[in-house]
């Protein structure tokens, strides 16, 4: 399992130029199972997601198709983890 820190790095402005672009991409990942959870940062500075993909590879390869990452306005900073405690309601996070 990964969490996903984007932090950006260009002007809110700048952001939302892509910001419709980005929301599309997310949904073709929850799409395709590759998606947990995702949301932006309180403040505004970036967003979070996590995933439950086993290879670094192919969540590279998603990460690269971000239209943030393509367009240079957030930088990720990518952290695998092992879910060992839970919620009951997210047992099936559990590895």
């Amino acid at each position: 399992m990964y969490l996903i820190s984007l932090t950006y790095i260009r002007p809110v402005e700048e952001v939302d130029r892509f910001l419709d672009e980005h929301r599309q991409y997310l949904k073709k990942q929850y799409e395709a199972g590759s998606f947990l959870l995702s949301g932006r940062k309180e403040p505004r500075t970036g967003g979070v997601i996590i995933s439950g993909l086993k290879d670094p590879e192919e969540l590279e390869r998603i990460l690269n198709e971000d239209p943030f990452r393509k367009n240079g306005v957030a930088e990720y900073e990518v952290i695998r983890f092992t879910a060992s405690m839970t919620s009951p309601e997210l047992q099936f996070l559990k590895e």
